[in-house]
């Protein structure tokens, strides 16, 4: 059996405290009481009402300030609030609704009044309180699930296996796209609908100035003004929220793109993006550390041809490891000695003599002049074993190399931080020139 409802009456006269809690009680609902503001706002703090009753008159902070504290908190700006008044002229109930208040009660009030506006706005936060819960279970489900695909992404990424990492996420983009696209074609049309049923409402409600009792009884217990004001907003956040998928989706197309048999023209910015939005999670704030800072500085590239999922693979295998650098530097570090200090991760593109020049930095530890000559080694890696398998940087600077007829670079002072330069020819070589030139070199 569930716990009755708990309401919070503020009033600053004993008589009327003890009429409202006596009614309150006699309902069934636990009853707290404070005489004052200071003393509501200390007593919501430390045991959370359901519902508060609130007068408005009263010494030192009144209702309207007390209200607009409480709605001011996040921890208690969810709770509902009935404001009590002698104050019946139409500037102070619009003030009342302005700071939050759900409802308005004048008194003298009568006691049925009283508990059923209590009862129905009870409801009203019972039913937003499941939906919020369900959104949110349904929110967890859906981060749970984001995050294991984007965990069985680095992994597979790590694993060298780009073919199989690019199938899935374009697979995982086109089952969302189905009912994204479902979804997006009907809010505006759900929109529509909605403006007319409300304009219905109106038309009624001119042509029928006085309603049944029944009828003027559910109107008020579905607060049908509320609803009015409330319901195109829940669209618009739903709108939102397929947006923000719809953008999701995009990148991870971005970063699974097929290769041709031949390089095609590419926006690098692209690949560099959507490859930052499928690592976000690794870059995320956590229990040890901030947020670790993304700093583009993009210059004016022309689109580069190029083998685009490859080279997003690049991408992925430089930041990913540009984040291990930074995890390592942590090492030893408190919370705020890293926030005094952040973590950062620049990303700076220019165009250079026919060449388009990627720069990703960390501000990490750096490395030694010993660790620089092998770092393009194949199975080389200053990880432990299990963490790496010491050849994502040998295959990325085969990839520049050999596949783009580019270069692959580093930059790195131990204690100063890593930079790795990817250039690249903005038109592609032939592969007969490509060959050519691998063997002028071997000679």
């Amino acid at each position: 059996m569930s716990s009755p409802e708990l309401i919070l009456v503020v009033d600053d006269t004993p008589a009327n405290l003890e009429v409202v809690c006596e009614t309150l009680s006699d309902a069934g609902y636990e009853v707290a009481t404070a005489i004052n503001g200071d003393r509501a706002l200390k007593r919501v703090q430390a045991y959370p009402p359901d519902l508060i009753l609130l007068d408005v008159q009263m010494p030192g902070i009144d209702g309207f300030e007390t209200c607009k504290r409480l709605k001011a908190d996040p921890t208690t700006a969810s709770i509902p609030i009935i404001f009590m008044t002698a104050l019946c002229d139409a500037d102070s109930k619009e003030k009342g609704f302005v700071l939050g208040a759900v409802d308005y009660l004048t008194k003298p009030f009568q006691e049925k009044e009283m508990l059923r506006r209590v009862k129905t706005h009870l409801q009203l936060r019972q039913l937003t309180k499941n939906l919020e819960q369900r959104v949110a279970e349904q929110t967890a489900n859906l981060e749970a699930a984001l995050t294991q695909l984007q965990q069985s992404q680095i992994h597979l990424v790590n694993s060298e296996k780009m073919s199989t990492l690019g199938n899935l996420v374009a697979g995982v983009a086109h089952e969302i796209n189905n009912p994204l696209g479902f979804i997006a074609g009907n809010l505006k049309p759900a929109q529509d609908y909605i403006k007319d049923l409300f304009q219905l409402i109106d038309l009624y409600q001119k042509e029928l100035p006085n309603p049944s009792a029944q009828l003027q009884a559910f109107v008020e217990e579905i607060d049908l003004e509320y609803l009015q004001e409330d319901l195109p907003k829940l669209i618009n956040s739903m709108q939102e929220g397929v947006d923000r998928i719809h953008t999701i989706s995009t990148s991870l197309r971005t970063f699974s793109r097929s290769d041709c048999d031949r390089p095609i023209p590419y926006n690098i910015h692209d690949g560099i993006d959507s490859t930052i939005l499928i690592l976000k999670h690794r870059l995320k704030a956590n229990e040890c550390r901030p947020e670790i800072q993304v700093i583009t500085d993009y210059g004016d590239l022309p689109q580069v041809e190029c083998f685009a999922g490859q080279l997003n693979q690049v991408f992925m295998n430089v930041l990913a490891n540009a984040i291990d650098a930074l995890e390592e530097s942590n090492q030893g570090r408190s919370f705020a000695q890293i926030k005094a200090n952040p973590n950062q991760i620049t990303v700076k593109t220019q165009l250079s003599e026919s060449q388009a020049v990627i720069r990703i930095q960390d501000n990490g530890i750096g490395m030694t002049d010993a660790v620089k000559q092998k770092i393009f080694e194949h199975l080389f890696t200053t990880k432990g074993v299990g963490q790496g398998t010491g050849l994502g940087l040998a295959i990325a600077r085969q990839i520049v190399v050999q596949k783009h007829s580019g270069t692959l670079e580093v930059n790195s002072t131990l204690g100063q931080g890593t930079e790795f330069v990817i250039s690249i020819p903005v038109r592609a070589i032939a592969v007969k020139d490509i060959q050519a030139r691998i063997c002028v070199d071997a000679v």
